[in-house]
């Protein structure tokens, strides 16, 4: 149940879920407090008052007694349990007086209504279950095995065409189990492709099975694996698992795995460690579950075309040479068995298909769950990341292309980044008077790093601040010890090494500041090449749709204030979530949806951004916070305006 919190004097609300962290809710409302320590309760800066309700406090902290009594909290110990009324104390600036707070503006990309993106489907799967009580032969009626399970589907419990088979096993195995079952048996039929085409029969268990129907969805990422598995009788989400993708051991990026694939065995050794990735969270759902693997009965699974080439052992070594062409974009249906997946020994997997080198079958199968290809809206599809996607388009035409952001967004090229993980700093504000940080990390523990939406934070509040410039130097004119020349020249000290976990200052630097703005640079030129390729602007946008779960945690206005995000009318901004997962979801859930999967991957066309001389000049003129051209930011312009 959610829960109100009013701070005061600063007159800020916000709704957060029954449980939040006081100084997440503050943060996240835009309210500052001073906090050094991440949350972790040592530094005992974040004393607030509650006027009104109650808080669950786990640890008085640096409380005395008289103070506690008298309402005072550690806002980092404190958890929402009812509606509050908070009371900040007065902030003293530099100068010793005491300063009108200002709350900043935050947003977050709100879901929403994710019926409008995604709509409805139903639970009618594209694989089932069927029990049959065969007659057994007699002298009268002597056909052969085959024949009398597929007059018993025919006839019995099936109103289609006569199904297909496709694999010899089958009948070496049917014999056998049809006697040992007193044929009563459970048949597992595979929809056709296409809607004319006749279902198959990929697998006939003894006894009646039907109950245990379930389905898997995954997610291939370069970083992470994600899955899902459903109960396909009902279309319920029973469990969910990821796990860092082991090629990782390999290569932290598309390009470096490659590259490995091209050593002796390295081809080999990939595809091994994705499948052990895959069975690592099949394993860990089905212990959950008290299941057997073998009671999966078919695999959806999507993923860049680079991780797709590599499950399926497919050479990947001109995805990166000129002109960048797949060694297919339409991947056939495999058995999990033969890859060493761990499900039923019949069991389907079924790719997503890609579109280019860069653009894979998990960006199809987003655009495929958001049913861009079913709606009039012209919709900006992102999803960022190391290689950073993008699909412009609606219902009769869609664009696509990929850039190379880098790691930045993900905590990679900077000096104290990390991967969103216990510890990383995932929310920042700066007091404008003191230039002292409120650090919030993830899990309210000591700082140890920095990740991406935190990365984001940081630079966006320096900038607001003034502590550094459109550029993203460091305005030497400011005196404070926090702002210093480093080993890799100035930088700003987020947590002194007392407060850190690692008894080392976590620091962002000029550099760090710099390979942000390189990241953001290319992504925001692709959104532009992309419009400009189809004769459009921003103004044109009716929905600029953000997937990936790093969406989950980018504030919407600071994200505009570096100029990685288009600063449109927000309520056009969606947040999908993990929308490669979602369509792997959906399609494993609805044969019909399933279906629809080609008419995506075919109204999609790719451009070539390394290929598009405009490309490069946008990303020159992008290489500024938030652009060389602010005019194109209206509410940032208005905001630096202010800052002296």
């Amino acid at each position: 149940m959610s829960k109100t919190v009013h701070f005061i004097p600063d007159n800020v609300k916000i709704t957060v879920e029954d449980g939040e962290n006081l100084l997440s809710a503050a943060a996240t409302a835009g309210v500052y407090v001073p906090a050094y320590c991440g949350g972790d309760g040592v530094c005992g800066r974040c004393k607030v008052r509650i006027k009104e309700g109650e808080v669950a406090s786990g640890s008085s902290g640096s409380l005395k007694t008289d103070a506690w009594e008298q309402g005072w909290r550690l806002a980092c110990k404190s958890k929402v349990v009812s509606d509050l009324v908070v009371e900040m104390p007065p902030e003293k600036g530099r100068d010793g007086r005491i300063h009108q707070r200002k709350p900043k503006t935050t947003r977050a990309i709100s879901p929403r209504s994710l019926d409008a993106l995604i709509g409805k489907w139903d639970v009618d799967p594209p694989v089932q279950k069927r029990f049959l009580k065969l007659p057994p032969p007699t002298i009268d009626d002597n056909i052969s095995d085959l024949q009398r399970l597929l007059r018993g589907i025919k006839k019995g419990c099936y109103d289609c065409a006569e199904p297909t088979y496709d694999h010899p096993e089958l009948l070496q195995e049917l014999p056998f189990i049809l006697r040992e079952a007193d044929w009563q048996v459970t048949v597992i039929l595979l929809r056709g492709k296409r809607e004319e085409e006749p279902d198959r029969i990929i697998a006939v268990e003894p006894g009646d099975t039907t109950d245990a129907l379930y389905g898997l969805a995954v997610d291939i990422g370069t970083t992470t694996v994600g899955g899902l598995l459903m109960d396909l009788n009902s279309g319920k989400v029973l469990a969910e698992a990821s796990a860092y993708n082991a090629q990782i051991a390999y290569g932290e990026d598309v390009i470096s795995r490659i590259i490995y694939s091209q050593r002796s065995g390295g081809l080999k050794t990939l595809q091994e460690k994705v499948v052990y990735t895959i069975n690592e969270i099949i394993e860990k759902m089905c212990r959950e579950l008290i299941i057997s693997p073998s009671d999966i009965s078919y695999i959806m699974a999507a993923g860049n075309t680079v991780m797709s080439h590599l499950l399926l052992g497919i050479d990947p070594k001109f995805l990166r040479e000129a002109p960048y062409v797949p060694a297919c974009s339409q991947f056939p249906l495999t058995r999990a068995a033969a890859l060493g997946v761990l499900a039923h020994p019949s069991v389907r997997l079924f790719l997503y298909p890609s579109v280019a080198s860069y653009v894979g079958g998990d960006i199809v199968s987003g655009v495929h769950a958001c049913q861009m290809h079913k709606k009039p809206e012209v919709t900006l599809f992102i999803d960022i990341g190391t290689n950073g996607e993008i699909v412009i388009g609606n219902q009769d035409w869609m664009m696509c292309s990929a850039c190379s952001a880098g790691p930045a967004f993900e905590g990679g090229g900077i000096q104290c980044g990390m991967r969103a993980s216990s510890g990383a700093i995932e929310n920042f504000h700066i007091s404008p008077d003191t230039f002292d940080p409120m650090i919030v990390t993830i899990g309210q523990v000591k700082p140890r790093g920095i990740c991406g939406s935190g990365l984001i934070a940081i630079v966006s509040e320096l900038l607001e601040a003034g502590v550094i410039d459109q550029q993203g130097k460091f305005n030497k004119r400011i005196s404070h010890p926090r702002i210093r020349s480093g080993a890799s020249g100035y930088e700003y000290v987020l947590v002194w090494a007392d407060d850190a976990l690692e008894d080392e200052d976590v620091v962002i630097t000029e550099v760090d500041i710099d390979n942000l703005i390189r990241a953001k640079g290319a992504m925001y030129a692709g959104y532009q090449t992309l419009l400009e390729a189809v004769g459009m602007t921003f103004a044109d946008l009716d929905r600029v749709i953000l997937a990936g779960n790093f969406g989950a945690y980018i504030d919407l206005e600071r994200a505009i204030c570096i100029g990685l995000l288009p600063d449109v009318d927000r309520d056009k901004f969606y947040y999908l979530g993990n929308a490669s997962l979602l369509g792997a979801q959906i399609s494993l859930d609805d044969h019909k949806r399933f279906r629809e999967r080609s008419t995506v991957s075919q109204l999609i066309t790719n451009i070539e951004l390394a290929e598009n001389g405009e490309f490069m000049n946008h990303y020159m003129a992008a290489l500024f916070l938030p652009h060389t051209n602010i005019s194109f930011f209206p509410t940032v312009q208005e905001k630096l305006a202010k800052v002296e």
